[in-house]
């Protein structure tokens, strides 16, 4: 019996993928195609953090900005006595 790997492809199907691959692009193309492809994984996760950083930017500027408006609304609500 064999054993699935990835998505249901065994080890003979993902061989014949690779070696088709290996005749389509040749002995030459694949490192270059590899490096293109681990490029694009590099600036897709680049990105990623980018976006993450900008939403903890935006959070912590939420937060600034609501905590000021709280400070001039008790500043409004004091009377003149507390002050």
């Amino acid at each position: 019996m064999t054993q699935l790997l990835i998505g249901g492809l065994g080890m003979q199907e993902i061989l014949f993928i690779l070696l088709i691959v290996l005749l389509f692009f040749g002995g030459k193309k694949i490192p270059e195609l590899m490096k293109g492809l681990g490029k694009g994984v590099k600036s897709f996760k680049d990105g990623m953090n980018g976006v993450e950083d900008n939403l903890d930017l935006n959070s912590d500027k939420k937060k600034d900005d609501t905590e000021k408006k709280d400070e001039a609304v008790e500043k409004k609500t004091e009377t003149p006595e507390e002050k």
